[in-house]
């Protein structure tokens, strides 16, 4: 298959899915526990932590994971612009 026939097929299965289900936060919602567990394992892997303060850490790290996410999308974005306008050392 071709990327753009494996997107499509992608594309697909998620109408799909999304056409069946009644609720999608719930239909989600075990991934989504899973995914922000990590966050408190990661800040108190030996759970000595109380509830609380791991909670506010998680969130930290959390919020520190989407930052990392959000700054490699811009110099991804930056560097494409910059082979688009011809590298941009000194080009005109």
């Amino acid at each position: 298959m071709t990327p753009e026939q494996r997107r499509i097929r992608a594309t697909l299965g998620a109408h799909s899915l999304w056409s069946k289900v009644d609720d999608p936060t719930a239909h989600t919602c075990p991934a989504r526990t899973a995914f922000l567990s990590r966050f408190e394992r990661e800040v108190d892997p030996d759970g000595v932590l109380t509830p609380g303060e791991r909670s506010r850490r998680a969130e930290h790290a959390r919020k520190a994971y989407f930052q990392r996410l959000a700054l490699a999308s811009s110099k991804a974005r930056a560097a494409k612009a910059a082979d688009r306008n011809g590298g941009g050392c000194g080009a005109a």
